[in-house]
């Protein structure tokens, strides 16, 4: 049977064993993708939630065939020859010639054998294969992968069934090839052999060396790593780093897929000048909760006269859908450290224990039909630094809540109540009552506090205008652990509270630097009356003045907490104006002032606080522009008009012109206190020269051979010296990238500095110091240079 063709499509041909050869080639995409997950990789639900919903049968698509010539006898082969290509699903194969034994189940494809399949594609002289046993071999393959760009060669692919393979004196690669004879890869990495289990999903490498320009830098005598982005069980990329404080530190973690919801990760790290520090990290995801567990413990720190220093911090939140009685919700936040100097030493090694103020609670919620019960128990672990002691804040034990509310209700009127019981404790040692031995909150008794507050409001509002009056009572009661000052062991105190906010919100069209824009002016009212009621005796657990902004000023009550209700009198008065896109409704611009006139003194203050007697408060200007839109800036400005001065006064400014390009700097001045000055950037130092590199889009860079220079610096003006600071350089060099990071960190009186390399090898893994979490944390608008934005199709590489 001879029949000449010329590319010209032929009936469906029946050929679905050969198709299953590209079945086994997909699999490779993972090779040397990975050795492990460098960080800890996303959770993933627990596989009851998961879709099984399993593809559609290979056996079951139709197979098209073409080539010049076909050839053949039924039931016994089939030949085809001359630009022979078979096309299964996404699936493409091309040969010079493609042959198929049904006697014996062998496939043949040889001469430029091609394979395409969903993107990955690999190339070769030789394929055979017995279809049913998958039992074969691909001779001198090179590989691609879509995933990212890399790719390699091997002397030969050995499939030893449907699941399982070898291949032999592999290579792997992201260096994108340049002209010339001699050049060679930056990096490259390669392995005696290679077996993959897709069963499992899993690689197992041995005789593997990570090469680094020409040099070899990792020697991995055998190694294991994922096939797909499953998560894999195996050691991490070790890293490395250097602090004044630890001197060398080297980790090298080890991670544990215990299941797809569950997964630990070691971190023993060797410090040269304390010890070993051992840490580790537990997470899972379940249906109805999820949490982790994080803990550090260094034995005999030969920096604290060899004591033995640990750190703890575990979160964990619950859903509890109960029939009939409505919603519950465990919430669990444990927070606790060996001493005093652990925030000083190690406040890098958990974001949750880098606080002088570690918080250890519990929250049981339930809710339904609007009303919400929460109980709590908080207590606080306060680490004192003799230099610069701190109070402690109060413990509660337990904290008893109710809400309920409802809006439009009886004529359109908003209805809410809240009810607290919660009892005040905390201890007080001897430096803190040596330093602040007069501080009211140092001397005054633990006790239990009950509120009530019930308030009604009835908004009415329109295009254009709004109005809200609102009333509100309060209502305490304290029974004290001890006597107050006065001998009273209990107290009691009732607060009404009436309260008028309206405003108007006015439109038209403007032009402003020749464009157009809807302006809008919206004067604001609001007035507060609150009679006095004498509070001043009484302990303050949890009130504090609260900031003075845009936010607060049209508030009934200047405090937070529930000890103090500030008797008031006051009209606030505002105004805004905003500038915005007619056609997007962005923002372009916003000014605003507000201040408040207050028609007789207010009495109720904290202890140390005098009677506030002044009619007008501070003015408040703020304004926010961002007309270029490379371009943004905002303001605010606390200005005292009888001082004629500025208590408070913050200016920030941001030019962001491009991908990887962005420079910010803010000025911060509290009066008498602070005044600092924060600048941080990212910026392609080739664009000094000249080179403005290309537009890669985010996540991409701009280029090989590009150097960045990053940084943050917090310098004090009151003070004349820097409080933090970063500075570092990247070097993208295409398919690596450099890091080096200088890191200055204020701690208390100490100061802690360390140096970060980082070495990324781009599609395969990072060596080094976590440089990139110090840079994404500290320095605004940061951009990865290189970060998967979106996974590329598969018609991305469609043949």
């Amino acid at each position: 049977m001879h029949h000449p063709r010329n590319k010209a499509s032929l009936a469906r041909f029946a050929l679905s064993p050969i198709a299953l050869v590209a079945a086994s080639l997909l699999q490779p995409a993972g090779v040397f993708a990975q050795a492990a997950a460098e960080t800890s990789p996303r959770l993933q639900p627990s596989p009851a939630l998961r879709d099984t919903t399993t593809p559609q049968d290979g056996a079951q698509l139709p197979t098209f065939v073409e080539g010049d010539r076909i050839q053949g006898r039924p039931d016994l082969e089939t030949v085809v020859e001359g630009n022979a290509e078979l096309r299964r699903g996404d699936t493409v194969i091309r040969a010079r010639r493609l042959e198929y034994n049904q006697a014996t189940d062998k496939a043949r494809a040889e001469g430029d054998v091609y394979i395409n399949k969903a993107g990955n594609t690999f190339e070769g002289p030789l394929l055979e294969l017995e279809v049913d046993a998958f039992h074969g071999f691909f001779n001198q393959p090179r590989y691609r992968f879509l995933q990212n760009d890399a790719y390699g060669e091997a002397d030969r692919v050995d499939f030893i069934d449907a699941d399982r393979a070898v291949i032999r004196n592999a290579s792997y690669t992201t260096c994108q090839r340049h002209p010339g004879p001699s050049w060679m890869p930056d990096w490259i990495l390669r392995a005696a052999s290679i077996s993959l289990d897709q069963e499992e999903e899993v690689g197992h490498a041995e005789g593997a060396v990570l090469r680094f320009k020409g040099v070899p830098i990792l020697p991995v005598p055998a190694i294991s790593f994922p096939l797909s982005d499953k998560r894999k069980s195996g050691v991490l990329p070790p890293t490395i780093g250097l602090d004044n404080r630890s001197g060398l530190e080297l980790t090298l973690p080890y991670y544990w897929n215990i299941a797809p919801n569950r997964d630990a990760t070691l971190y023993p790290t060797i410090m040269t000048r304390r010890g070993i520090d051992l840490a580790g990290e537990f997470r899972y995801l379940e249906p109805s909760y999820s949490g982790m567990a994080r803990g550090h413990y260094l034995p005999g720190d030969r920096l604290r006269d060899h004591e033995d220093r640990w750190g703890f911090t575990a979160q964990h939140n619950q859903g509890l859908n109960l029939p009939v009685l409505g919603t519950s919700a465990l919430n669990l936040n444990l927070n606790r450290v060996s001493d005093d100097n652990y925030w000083r030493d190690f406040s890098r090694s958990s974001a949750s224990l880098t606080q002088r103020l570690l918080v250890n609670e519990g929250t049981l919620a339930w809710g339904w039909a609007g009303i919400n019960f929460n109980g709590r128990v908080q207590k606080w672990q306060t680490l004192q630094d003799p230099d610069a002691p701190i109070v402690p804040p109060y413990d509660r034990a337990p904290q008893l809540t109710g809400r309920w509310s409802r809006t439009d209700v009886w004529g359109g009127l908003d209805t809410y109540v809240e009810g607290d019981y919660t009892h005040f404790t905390h201890s007080i040692d001897a430096l803190v009552r040596n330093a602040f031995p007069t501080t009211p909150e140092v001397n005054q008794p633990d006790g239990q506090r009950s509120y009530l507050v019930a308030q009604v409001s009835r908004p009415w509002q329109a295009p254009g205008w709004f109005v809200i009056p609102k009333a509100q009572v309060h209502s305490r009661y304290y029974a004290f652990d001890a006597p107050l000052a006065t001998g009273q062991n209990t107290a009691a105190v009732t607060v009404p509270t009436f309260s008028l906010d309206s405003g108007l919100v006015l439109e038209r069209e403007t032009n402003l630097f020749g464009r157009g824009f809807v302006q809008t002016l919206e004067p604001r009212a609001f007035y507060v009356y609150t009679p006095f009621r004498d509070q001043n005796r009484l302990p303050t657990y949890d009130s504090a003045q609260v900031d003075f902004n845009f936010a607060t000023i049209y508030t009934e009550n200047q405090y937070g907490g529930h000890d103090r209700i500030a008797d008031n009198n006051l009209l606030t008065l505002g105004v805004n104006t905003r500038f915005l896109d007619p056609a997007t409704g962005a923002e372009a611009a916003k000014f605003g002032i507000a201040q408040r006139i207050r028609f007789s003194d207010q009495d109720v203050v904290l202890p140390g606080q005098q009677p506030v007697s002044e009619r007008l408060s501070d003015v408040l200007f703020g304004a926010s522009v961002s007309f270029l839109p490379k371009w943004s800036a905002d303001g605010l400005l606390q200005y005292n008009y009888k001082s004629s001065q500025s208590i408070r006064s913050t200016f920030g400014v941001r030019y962001n012109p491009g991908n990887y390009r962005v420079i910010s700097a803010a000025y911060r001045r509290q009066q008498g206190l602070s005044e600092q000055i924060d600048v941080g950037w990212q910026w392609p130092l080739n664009d000094l020269w000249g080179d403005k590199g290309q537009n890669l889009g985010p996540g991409a860079g701009e280029g090989e051979g590009r150097w960045y220079s990053v940084g943050r610096l917090n310098y004090s003006l009151k003070d004349s010296r820097l409080v933090d600071g970063i500075i570092g350089l990247e070097y993208d060099g295409g398919c690596w990238i450099g890091r080096v990071v200088l890191e200055r960190m204020q701690a208390g009186s100490d100061v802690n500095k360390r140096v970060l390399f980082q070495l990324e090898f781009v599609g395969f893994s990072k060596l080094g110091s976590n440089a990139l979490q110090t840079l994404k944390q500290n320095i605004p608008r940061y951009q990865f240079l290189r970060e998967r934005v979106t996974t590329p199709s598969r018609f991305s590489n469609y043949d």
